[in-house]
Order: structure tokens, then sequence, then C-alpha cells
């Protein structure tokens, strides 16, 4: 299928998102207008001012589709078309006034991602991924890291909001601090997947990873090359708890830490 009119209305979106974002940025911080959805996640307004943004320009152009976003949850329409969005990747990010923060919307077709957008307006990058059409960032191709070492690989680690999955990232931590070059969280599946694809980290690994935070960074990867899977080496999917990203060339070694870690 073409999804040329899908891709263009996302690509406006985030744009038109991220500037908000980005209009507001000093504006927000954590000493006013955030409430804590959960232990480490923030909700601030601006989250559902960049949400309503996208979703009215979905609605206006796609009414029948389903849609999932972060803050407004899912309208659970029956359609083989599934838009999953998080309008703003990183709000703790964005209110500790850190640039590294971003927009994301993903278009799932009968449960497989095809179109992937995602939106860094301090660095004003815009990334697209199509399914078996690569992935760009400002139309540049990405493509992923060639190093064939963990010892020599930058590593990104992350988690979903359960306790039992940061006490997960907390063993990953261990296991693999000593074994690769260095390990990173930046706190933006946004951030964390594009510098994935772009080549300028090897792997990321994200035990029980939300939806919103990870489907358009599996289709990056995979179209810029990389290898994408959970935990159990089984293909990802839309379903799948966790999720890990690599170059392909790091994949198995990094994947028998992550077992080895977590028995």
């Amino acid at each position: 299928m073409n999804f040329t009119k899908e891709r263009k209305i996302a690509e406006d979106a985030a744009r038109r998102a991220g500037k908000y974002l980005m209009a507001n940025f000093s504006k927000d911080s954590r000493s006013r207008n955030f409430k804590l959805k959960s232990k480490d996640q923030i909700q601030t307004p601006l989250d559902k001012g960049a949400e309503r943004i996208i979703i009215s320009e979905i609605k206006k152009h796609f009414p029948s589709h389903r849609i999932y976003s972060e803050e407004m949850g899912d309208n659970l329409k029956t359609s083989d078309f599934y838009w999953i969005i998080d309008p703003l990747d990183g709000t703790t990010n964005y209110t500790m006034h850190l640039p590294t923060y971003g927009v994301s919307i993903g278009l799932a077709y009968l449960e497989k991602m095809v179109l992937a957008v995602t939106y860094m307006p301090v660095l004003d990058e815009l990334t697209v991924a199509e399914l078996g059409k690569g992935a760009f960032t400002n139309k540049k191709r990405l493509s992923v890291s060639k190093r064939k070492s963990v010892k020599d690989s930058i590593l990104i680690f992350c988690h979903g909001s359960l306790v039992k999955d940061m006490k997960r990232a907390m063993k990953l931590y261990q296991a693999f601090k000593l074994k690769a070059f260095d390990l990173r969280q930046i706190g933006s599946a946004v951030v964390e997947f594009q510098i994935m694809a772009g080549g300028r980290v090897e792997a990321v690994m994200l035990p029980g990873g939300n939806l919103h935070d990870v489907a358009t960074g599996a289709l990056i990867v995979k179209e810029a090359g990389g290898k994408v899977t959970d935990f159990e080496n089984k293909e990802w999917n839309i379903h799948s708890k966790d999720i890990l990203v690599t170059n392909g060339l790091i994949h198995n070694h990094v994947l028998k830490v992550i077992k080895q870690s977590l028995k």
C-alpha cells in the first residue's frame, strides 16, 4: 500500500506540535504545572496541548481510524489503521529544560508498523521511516553502526513505568556497565532510537516499554538496517512487552547478557 497521504499528515502534525512545544519550552518546569502519573512519569498541560494538535489533524483527515495516544488513551475504533502517538516524549527532560525530547507519531496497518515520524524540535530534526523504504532524518538516509564488539559499543537502556521493569533495568545496567564501552539513559525514546538508527550508539534495550514509547523507534531502526526483537529474540511486534534494537552485529551477544542478567 501507499501511505503518502498519511506520511504528509503525520509530518505536518509532528512539526506543528514540536513548534508548540518549542515555543513553551522555557515556560514550563518541574516546579509548576505538572502532575505525577506514576512514580517517575510527569504530565504537564503541554503534553495535552501537543496531543490536541496531532489528534485533531488525524481525525480531520482519517475520521474512521483507530487512535491510541499516551495522554488520551485508545479510542477503540474498529479499523485496520492504528495510529500510535506520544505527543511529548521526554516530559521530565522538557520540564528540566533539557533539549532531549521529541514528538512521536506512528501508524500500524493490520497490526504491523508501516510508518514512523518523529520530530526533535530543538535540533529541528524530522525523522521519517516507511516500511521497506528506509529511514531518513531531514531527508538524509540513516544507517546503523558497524561496530562488531560490545566492549567497543555504547549502549542505551531505559525502562517502562512499572517498578518490576525499573528493577530489571537496574540489573541490565549492572550487567553491561563493565562490559560495554559505556552505557547511557537519555530519558526520551525518540532521541534514543534515532541516534541508534543514525549509527551513534550500537543498541537500545528497554524492558517493559510502552507501545507509544517504542513503536516508531522500532520501525526507524529496522529501516536503518538494524535488528529489532524482544528479549526472547522473537521479532518485535506491537504486542511485545520488551524491546531490544541493535546494529545486528552485536545483537546475539547483547541478548545473551540480557538473558543471563534477568534469570
